[in-house]
């Protein structure tokens, strides 16, 4: 059936101001309900149903309970949702307002509602009058679904049967996410039967939440919104869209969703007006601790063949001019580690970048609805306010200021923790007050003016909404489960900040439980949501405490999942981790350069598994610039054996063979 199609590139080719009308006639829908044409001015009977015509059929609201249903083009009947969970009370009579529009309201609960057709999506947006809230889609309940598309990290798909996910500890059944905070994107899909699905879209994600319980031992999902005025978050919209049921098909819909509002970056726009970030092309990252950092260090990554790093740095003593020098030589970026999120008393700080001139600790402490300062990460200090910061910018420069000082040894990049996560603050503080909405805001202004000095700009698990601004960002690959911060927080298991020059949190090696490492790490549950929907306009890599050599047992399907996927692998050096880890890192790279320098730039236009057991899986990129087959079970496939991939660059004779397992026996 003509459905939005899972080839991000394909997703959908039509006029901008196509759109479909009501229905002119009396019909019958599968369900058995009527559904009533009208014309504008004219009202329905209450408690029926509003026909839309969708992208690969026609979607059916009912006004009474918002249930939502769809009818394809090959004849089958779908439930997108089933009724709300809130009760909305009676609906007010359905008034057309526009071709392809209807409204009505419910008078009980404050709330007007908008349907309407959006590039062939139904799209259904509600304001309410007064601060309440709804539980609603409620989804993963058709019969025919199958799995469920979840943007944690890089992305999940995950069967909604999967005893693993509906019942373990490690699972999602009981939990819920915040989708501004939680997830890269603010999506979810589900796969709805062979060739069928469905993608939901929610752009109103600060106050939006998402549930997942397991009913009869299937993995629904159902989205709760607060409307709330004084958090600005009194609208609330959800767009629904037929798919084919390919695992990235929500993400392909949502990078059109962006494209059609310019509001989807490009690496290659980026590269010309900044040539420096070209760099990034072909290159690992790492953070870089002793002599790593130093000139020697660089010269031997160099001396290696490691053609393309992103080095970055943390603490002090900062690289200096000669070491950065021979970064630049040597073709790689260098740059800070910095964060404009914790203030701490000057005194006691510490942390060199949580040190801030005059009285801007306490002053611009995030303050809550008591008034009282909100505790910084850790139990550190307070969060600091990005109100007051654009608030006393123009005149002190505090934040430019820093900067200058951060790249005074001439390094060309810069990464700022925290600004594009979805960790957003709603701030009481006297003279800075601010929603979540305006300190994304005034985050994305502030990573804007860092970009536009030309230092090629990266931040920690970047949301999609400062896609457009970032070249880089080191988290959004990793697929984070709560069992990770439990963990984190054991310092014997994982590692403390000490010795100074290799702090243990980052280079002691960690086995992870079994079922985290399953949650996380299990190529039969990951799908790139976030590269189809970003790849192009932005580099994506995991974590920087979660480095290649942390997790021994997990290495060999990270870098397959890393080649598969186009991104490049991190690392943590210092001059003993260099010696033992430095060839390993040079053959990886050397095999990733050129697959990254031809694709880096394109969009990921094919996912695709090629066996039952979800193990052996292929992506595209472009027009065919790339193709990638990993095998990540035991038995060889096509002749391509277990533990390896075969990479194939467009006009290559044979493709290229990566076994991750094989370099470290040497």
């Amino acid at each position: 059936m003509p459905t939005k199609s899972s080839s991000p590139g394909h997703a959908r080719r039509r006029s901008e101001t196509r759109f479909l009308a009501l229905s002119v006639a009396l019909a019958v829908v599968a369900a058995g309900a009527t559904t009533y044409a009208f014309t504008a001015g004219a009202e329905p009977p209450h408690g029926r149903h509003v026909e839309l015509a969708v992208e690969g059929g026609t979607a059916v609201v009912d006004t009474a309970t918002l249930a939502v249903r769809a009818r394809t083009r090959d004849g089958r009947d779908l439930t997108l949702s089933d009724a709300s969970g809130t009760d909305l009370g009676k609906p007010g009579p359905v008034t057309r307002t526009g071709t392809g529009r209807a409204r009505w309201s419910y008078p009980e609960r404050g709330i007007d509602v908008t349907a309407r057709t959006d590039h062939g999506r139904l799209s259904l947006s509600m304001k309410a009058h007064r601060d309440t809230s709804v539980s609603w889609p409620v989804t993963g309940t058709d019969s025919a679904a199958t799995a469920l598309q979840l943007p944690r990290g890089e992305g999940l798909d995950i069967p909604v049967k999967d005893a693993f996910w509906t019942k373990g500890e490690d699972g999602l059944a009981g939990s819920g996410v915040d989708v501004s905070e939680g997830l890269t994107l603010p999506l979810w899909g589900y796969s709805l039967g062979k060739r069928a699905g469905v993608s939901y879209l929610t752009p109103t994600d600060i106050g939006t939440s998402l549930g997942f319980a397991a009913p009869g031992g299937r993995l629904r999902t159902t989205a709760e919104h607060t409307f709330d005025r004084g958090e600005g978050t009194r609208d609330y919209t959800v767009t629904f869209a037929l798919t084919d049921g390919n695992a990235v098909a929500p993400a392909a819909d949502y990078r059109s969703y962006l494209a059609e509002r310019g509001r989807l970056g490009s690496l290659k726009r980026k590269i010309a007006k900044n040539p420096a970030t070209g760099k990034l092309l072909g290159a690992f990252h790492a953070y870089t601790w002793g002599d790593a950092r130093k000139r020697a260090g660089i010269e031997e990554l160099r001396k290696l063949g490691v053609d393309r790093m992103w080095l970055g740095y943390d603490g002090k003593p900062y690289p200096d001019k000669a070491a950065v020098g021979a970064a630049k030589k040597a073709g790689y970026l260098i740059g800070p580690y910095d964060s404009f999120a914790n203030g701490q008393d000057p005194k006691t700080a510490d942390a060199p970048n949580s040190v801030w001139p005059g009285t801007v600790y306490p002053d611009f402490c995030v303050r809550d609805a008591k008034g009282e300062p909100v505790t910084g990460f850790g139990g550190r200090g307070c969060y600091l306010s990005s109100s007051a910061f654009e608030k006393a910018e123009k005149h002190h420069h505090y934040l430019a200021d820093r900067t200058r000082r951060m790249v005074a040894n001439g390094a060309d990049s810069y990464f700022l923790d925290v600004d594009a996560t979805g960790e957003l603050f709603r701030d009481h503080g006297k003279g800075h007050r601010m929603t979540k909405a305006e300190d994304r805001e005034h985050r994305l202004a502030r990573m804007r003016r860092i970009a536009d000095r030309g230092l090629v700009l990266g931040s920690e698990t970047a949301q999609a909404w400062a896609n457009k601004t970032l070249a880089f960002d080191h988290g959004g690959a990793t697929p984070v489960a709560d069992g990770l911060w439990k963990l984190q927080k054991d310092r014997e298991k994982w590692g403390g900040y000490y010795p100074e020059n290799a702090p243990g949190v980052f280079f002691k090696p960690v086995d992870l439980p079994a079922g985290l490492a399953k949650a996380m790490y299990d190529p039969r549950y990951r799908a790139p949501l976030y590269e189809t929907a970003l790849h192009g306009s932005l580099v994506n890599t995991e974590r920087w405490e979660l480095s290649y050599e942390k997790l021994p047992a997990q290495k060999t399907p990270r870098a397959l999942l890393a080649m598969l996927y186009n991104t490049p692998l991190n690392y943590v050096l210092d001059g003993p981790s260099l010696k033992k880890h430095g060839a390993e890192l040079a053959a990886l790279q050397k095999y990733f350069s050129p697959l990254h320098k031809a694709a880096g730039t394109e969009q990921l236009t094919s996912f695709r598994r090629l066996t039952e057991d979800r193990t052996v899986q292929r992506t595209v990129f472009g027009k065919g610039t790339l193709t990638v087959t990993a095998n990540f079970g035991t038995k060889a496939y096509g002749g391509l054996p277990g533990g390896c991939a075969d990479a194939r660059l467009k006009g290559d004779d044979k493709p290229r063979r990566l076994c991750p397992a094989e370099l470290r026996k040497g």
